[in-house]
């Protein structure tokens, strides 16, 4: 798996990752919601480098130019319910996309903090030989994205799969490179070092989820 880490290059990027990190500024969900858009946009502008083209001819009100345009049909998939902001930053981008959406969440059998990946529903296209961009904004563990992967086959084989995320840690990063075809790309704007004993990220950012929509229960 390649990683691509966007925020090694210093720019705008930063401010918005700096303000979904804030404790203060997280007080404001729309504040939140709309930095997570951004970075999707830019995250996806950064991925489209990547992407398949072809020539056409545009016609313009004073003549034609020879343009290069998007060539790869790409399905957009998201993990409820925290992966939607990221989703709409991705689509703004990718706007001719489709999409699917899928609700993973923790399941503790236990009231402990060992749990498994529960996948209760799933609404997608077929992605045979598309690209497949799966966006989950925290990378913890990397069981969820796993779990979501291998549910996702069952409709095919992806041509190629890019993962986009905001925050990741160092330890779901190797257990989903150990678990994703050798040409997956990761796109991420940043990541740290530790996961706490309840399998978040340290420092992270807290609950996405919850940042973006309010508390459940």
């Amino acid at each position: 798996m390649k990683i691509n880490h966007i925020s090694k290059q210093n720019s705008i990027l930063n401010k918005f990752l700096s303000e979904i990190r804030d404790i203060n500024i997280q007080k404001d969900p729309l504040r939140f919601r709309t930095n997570i858009e951004r970075i999707g946009e830019i995250l996806s502008y950064e991925l489209s480098k990547n992407l398949n083209y072809k020539s056409k001819q545009i016609q313009t009100p004073l003549g034609i130019k020879q343009m290069n345009v998007l060539d790869d049909q790409i399905v957009v998939a998201s993990i409820l319910r925290a992966g939607l902001p990221l989703h709409m930053g991705v689509l703004r981008i990718f706007d001719n996309a489709e999409n699917a959406f899928i609700s993973a969440y923790r399941y503790h059998p236990h009231n402990n903090n060992e749990f498994s990946i529960q996948v209760d529903y799933i609404a997608t296209p077929g992605i045979q030989d598309k690209i497949l961009i799966l966006a989950d904004p925290m990378l913890a563990t990397g069981q969820s994205l796993i779990a979501v992967y291998n549910k996702l086959l069952q409709f095919g084989k992806p041509k190629k799969l890019h993962i986009i995320s905001i925050i990741g840690a160092v330890q779901g990063m190797d257990y989903i490179a150990d678990r994703l075809p050798e040409e997956t790309q990761l796109w991420i704007a940043d990541f740290d070092k530790n996961l706490n004993d309840k399998g978040y990220i340290v420092p992270g950012l807290g609950d996405a989820g919850d940042l973006a929509y309010g508390k459940k229960l």
